[in-house]
């Protein structure tokens, strides 16, 4: 039998790729929260004499939040403290919800160019309700640590590809598994709605020049009847399924389909379905389409749904704006249409909310998006509540998250000032009762090379 020898260069090599994987593991355990935290009850903490900002009603100088089990359990001016609770003087300090980004990729993508191994944001195939990326999240994920302490505590992870993508979740940015940072495990479906540009007239001939050909009309078309096609065979599934549990013993077991079966909530109306559409045409034609099935829509993107917004007004409609920060999609629209989307949606009675629109990296920068609304227009306590309250609202989860009530999760940002501003500082984060360390995959880096000469 031979023996396999190792040469000098591959031990070497081996080395180096071990001591590589252990700093890794390192950096990234100083991301995650303590695993120790999450196998006792949360402590009882009062955070005493700050301005609470509660979005929900009128904030409260001088005033007390008392955080037990995991939740608030009083807000006031005149509190109790109950025995025993860690006390945070927050004497000129400020309190206010977590912020809520409803339109990310958190823990589905780490490093988006060069490591394939890392992105896994959507599967094969274009039908896929039944992929639920709650059980892909990666609660070790360096962008987690980096978004929550600038304040966001909770996000909607999207999946993305296909025309039906999957299911996306909503989740707190604290624990060691998806189970723990679960809020709503199956909280949206997310649709790409079909699209293709084109229309009557100047705007054919330009339409032929771009290469939008009545094929590509067709091939539209037809995929706009796949998808009604599948959301009316769901109906049709959860009704048979609904027969066979009242009568089984005469009426006969429906196959199996584990599509149709994820889909049935949303066929019904009963959970939101999340399109995705930017241009007028595409907003109005996905809009129609969930009349025409009664869902539950709710349009992510929205970069014209200004130019929409009595239609959406009308049917209810609520838009996750994602491209705050972007320049506008025609060439001719004014530079600050897209700045000034969210201040005419909220003058006309539209619902919505603020995102960044970005897998993981640049959540962090959430406040400056909803910042960029109200120095255009956006009244500042309707830009507060774009991040905070009315994702919650949208999303269906304001009974437990968005404002500061008792009876709420505590999710809790204390701060040295205004939460928008590019200057204020975070002293302090709550999730789900429990503090978190202000660190991060950056303030390590920061920590270690600032006194490097």
């Amino acid at each position: 039998m031979k023996t396999r020898r190792f040469s000098s260069l591959n031990v070497t090599l081996l080395a180096a790729a071990l001591c590589l994987l252990s700093s890794t593991a390192r950096a990234q355990d100083t991301d995650r929260t303590d695993p120790s935290m999450t196998n006792t009850p949360p402590p009882t903490y009062v955070i005493r004499g700050a301005h609470v900002v509660t979005v929900s009603g009128a904030a409260l100088d001088n005033a007390t939040v008392v955080i037990e089990g995991g939740r608030i359990s009083a807000v006031g001016a005149n509190v109790t403290a109950p025995a025993g609770a860690q006390t945070i003087d927050a004497s000129g300090l400020w309190v206010y919800p977590g912020m809520i980004d409803a339109g990310t990729n958190m823990g589905l993508a780490e490093v988006e160019s060069g490591a394939p191994g890392t992105i896994d944001t959507q599967e094969l195939g274009d039908m896929n309700p039944n992929v639920a990326v709650f059980w892909a999240i990666n609660p070790s994920s360096s962008h987690i640590a980096v978004t929550r302490v600038g304040g966001v505590t909770s996000v909607l992870s999207m999946p993305s590809g296909g025309t039906i993508s999957g299911q996306a979740a909503f989740i707190n940015l604290a624990g060691t598994s998806p189970r723990e940072m679960a809020v709503a495990p199956q909280a949206a479906l997310v649709v790409d709605f079909p699209r293709v540009g084109g229309g009557g007239g100047f705007a054919a001939f330009l339409a032929a020049q771009q290469g939008i050909t009545q094929d590509a009309l067709s091939q539209r078309d037809r995929r706009i009847d796949e998808l009604r096609r599948i959301f009316r065979d769901a109906e049709a599934y959860g009704r048979a399924q609904d027969a066979y549990a009242k009568d089984p013993k005469s009426v006969p077991r429906p196959p199996t389909d584990l599509k149709l079966a994820a889909l049935v909530p949303y066929a019904r109306g009963e959970r939101p379905v999340v399109f995705r559409a930017e241009r007028e045409r595409d907003i109005r034609n996905a809009v129609r389409f969930a009349d025409e099935l009664k869902l539950k829509p709710v349009i992510i993107g929205g970069s014209e749904a200004w130019k929409v917004a009595p239609f959406l007004k009308e049917r209810n409609v609520p838009v996750i704006l994602d491209s705050v920060l972007n320049l506008p999609l025609r060439e001719d629209d004014p530079y600050d249409s897209l700045f000034e989307n969210a201040a005419k949606l909220q003058a006309a009675g539209v619902r919505f909310c603020i995102s960044t629109g970005d897998s993981g990296a640049h959540v962090r920068d959430l406040p400056f998006h909803a910042g960029m609304a109200a120095a255009y227009g956006l009244p500042k306590a309707e830009a507060l509540k774009a991040v905070t309250l009315y994702p919650a609202q949208i999303l269906g989860v304001a009974d437990r998250l968005g404002s500061i009530e008792q009876g709420k999760i505590a999710n809790l940002v204390v701060t040295d000032g205004d939460l928008l501003e590019a200057r204020t500082n975070i002293r302090h984060l709550f999730i789900n009762g429990r503090q978190i360390p202000l660190t991060s995959r950056h303030t390590v880096l920061y920590d270690e090379f600032k006194d490097r000469k």
